[in-house]
């Protein structure tokens, strides 16, 4: 393994999207085109589906190192109202360019910390946002929330509005990595607001884990997976640290690079980490996700309708997810969209009566295929080109870059599929960049990923 390791670990994309975020073609790309876009598929769907919708909350009281999302470091909760006022003004602008009422069938609160919130005030976005929406059947809302300031009262407020899921970021809980990313919570925080979710209702609790940060030992991953147990979390994530101090606005200068894991280490941490989950009752899901065997995200994965997007996986999909907030992309799977990445901007933009769509990619027919092989190898790690829709011109060139995968024992290729084996499950990011035309025809010329093992 450690050979393969060497050999695949190269910097390619975590394909919560395709094409990939580097790639769009702005030049191409017009919030005209995107609303035409949106409003097709919202026709095309939302009957029968309904439509997601992502809100990003940016603020935070204190910056993780590890982390690469946007947000506002703030001690200042006096920001909650304008915020929230601004995100409902650009809901109105979305559901007044709908053909009819929306239903919606996700909604996700993601941050910076959406708990910096208070329970009134998150009570009073999602009212705002359902004034002028219904409910799906068979929806899931869901959020993100800190152990250290979720409370109770935020749980039963977000449970009486109709959310039934949610993902407790704990990373490790060892002290020393925990100080070298600023990320300081204790086992007993994490059990309180666990089982505080549990006693009020909530049908699904994940915990966010890491591998690969700073630190980081075999002997503290196995304590920080011993204690997951003992919580017995519906679902884990456990991510690969994306090392990628080069983006502007990251916080990752807590650390040396000398304090990660080597690659080989890294793989250890995660190989052994899958062992315990296995033997824990999980059931391994797509890429790094792990699930009960009850829990909605394996029976997605059984029936074959796993979806993922920016959010990352989902148990189910919408064809329209619209983003609202700072920094959010939208998806109408004909194109992506994201709004402006600062706070002022995204209020200034919003307040003058426009969408604060900044750029974004209009999807050609090519990209429509590929970006469906792409979702079949990240969700069933498989793909199939049995019909002449499913074709592309790359087609015989990816199958060429993959043959090492091949003679590695990593994939199979077949006549007209290709299936990922199970000891090539951590190198499907490889797998999928040969499908990635836009990186083939485009390779940049300085790091913008991380790596991908």
């Amino acid at each position: 393994m450690n050979n393969l390791i060497r050999k695949y670990n190269i910097p390619g994309p975590r394909y919560t999207s395709y094409p990939t975020v580097p790639f769009w073609d702005n030049d191409n790309f017009s919030k005209r085109g995107w609303v035409e876009t949106f409003q097709r598929a919202f026709d095309e769907s939302n009957e029968e589906e309904g439509i997601s919708i992502y809100i990003h909350l940016p603020f935070c009281e204190s910056l993780c190192t590890f982390c690469a999302c946007n947000k506002r470091i703030t001690k200042q909760h006096s920001v909650e109202i304008p915020y929230i006022d601004t995100v409902l003004k650009e809901w109105k602008m979305y559901v007044d360019l709908f053909s009819s009422r929306p239903k919606i069938k996700e909604i996700h609160l993601g941050g910076g910390t959406p708990t910096f919130f208070s329970p009134e005030n998150l009570k009073k976005l999602i009212d705002g946002i359902f004034v002028y929406a219904d409910i799906a059947e068979g929806h899931e809302f869901s959020l993100e929330g800190h152990p250290n300031n979720t409370t109770k009262e935020h749980l039963q407020v977000l449970y009486n509005l109709g959310f039934k899921r949610i993902s407790y970021g704990v990373q490790d809980y060892d002290p020393k990595v925990q100080k070298a990313i600023n990320r300081v919570q204790s086992f007993e925080a994490v059990k309180k607001a666990t089982e505080e979710a549990r006693e009020i209702g909530f049908t699904s609790v994940s915990h966010d884990l890491i591998f690969g940060l700073p630190h980081q030992t075999m002997s503290g991953m196995i304590r920080t997976i011993q204690l997951t147990r003992e919580l017995n979390p519906d679902r884990i994530s456990f991510y690969s640290y994306a090392h990628v101090p080069w983006i502007k606005g990251v916080g990752q200068r807590g650390f040396q690079d000398e304090d990660l894991p080597s690659p080989e280490v890294k793989r250890a941490l995660y190989e052994e980490g899958k062992k315990m989950f296995e033997d824990m009752g999980y059931f391994e899901i797509g890429m790094d996700h792990f699930a009960l065997e009850h829990d909605s995200m394996y029976q997605s994965m059984k029936n074959h309708t796993l979806h993922r997007n920016f959010m990352g996986y989902s148990s189910s999909k919408t064809k329209l997810m619209i983003g609202l907030g700072v920094s959010s992309i939208s998806d109408s799977w004909y194109s992506f969209a994201q709004n402006e990445k600062t706070v002022e901007e995204y209020e200034a933009s919003i307040n003058r009566g426009e969408l604060s769509v900044f750029k974004g990619h209009i999807l050609t027919d090519e990209d429509l295929i590929v970006r469906r092989h792409i979702l079949n190898l990240m969700c069933n790690l498989q793909t199939s080109w049995k019909h002449p829709e499913q074709k592309f011109d790359g087609l015989s060139q990816a199958l060429y870059l993959l043959e090492d995968m091949v003679k590695d024992g990593l994939i199979e290729i077949k006549e007209n599929e290709l299936i990922v084996n199970e000891k090539g499950r951590p190198f499907v990011r490889n797998v999928c960049m040969a499908f990635d035309l836009h990186l083939l025809r485009n390779a940049p010329e300085t790091r913008i990923f991380s790596m991908t093992i």
